[in-house]
């Protein structure tokens, strides 16, 4: 019998994380949870906003990811929503984002939580933190795409 797709792969999303940096290289990481927390995942109720990547002794974490606790969960746990989860990738991977974080200005930030092949992945982007007048500029081109897209739409009203 063939497996079903789950009909919502995406978790979570970090929004703001494409606001604030520039990215090089997107990653996929793979994450150690408990099973209070894979519940809660399925049920969707994750933050990335404040997250971010932290390396120590040539392994990943991250922190600043909240996995709200369902009230249903059991009473023997005590769940801890700002929780530090450790990320899995090949070594190899590791020590060549460790090389290029070390670089000035660059850092690692969670894109997004999703699921694949019923297992909870993260994205993780090598990333280059914007200027003031990058943002800006970003700003601007929103605006711009917005306008057109209502004039579009008021012609052919």
């Amino acid at each position: 019998m063939a497996k079903k797709p789950d009909p919502n792969p995406r978790i979570a999303e970090n929004k703001k994380a494409q606001y604030n940096y520039f990215f090089e290289e997107r990653h996929e990481a793979g994450m150690v949870l408990h099973g209070w927390e894979v519940k809660a995942l399925r049920e969707g109720k994750a933050q990335l906003t404040d997250g971010y990547v932290a390396i120590k002794d040539g392994e990943l974490f991250l922190l600043g990811c909240q996995i709200n606790p369902l009230r249903t969960a059991s009473t023997h746990v005590n769940p801890d929503a700002a929780r530090i989860k450790k990320l899995l990738m090949h070594k190899d991977e590791i020590r060549r984002l460790i090389g290029k974080v070390e670089q000035k200005g660059h850092t690692l930030v969670p894109l997004k939580l999703y699921w694949k092949d019923g297992r909870a992945k993260c994205e993780i982007a090598l990333a280059k933190g914007k200027a003031e007048h990058d943002k800006r500029d970003t700003i601007k081109e929103r605006e711009g795409k917005r306008e057109v897209e209502r004039a579009m739409k008021s012609r052919h009203r």
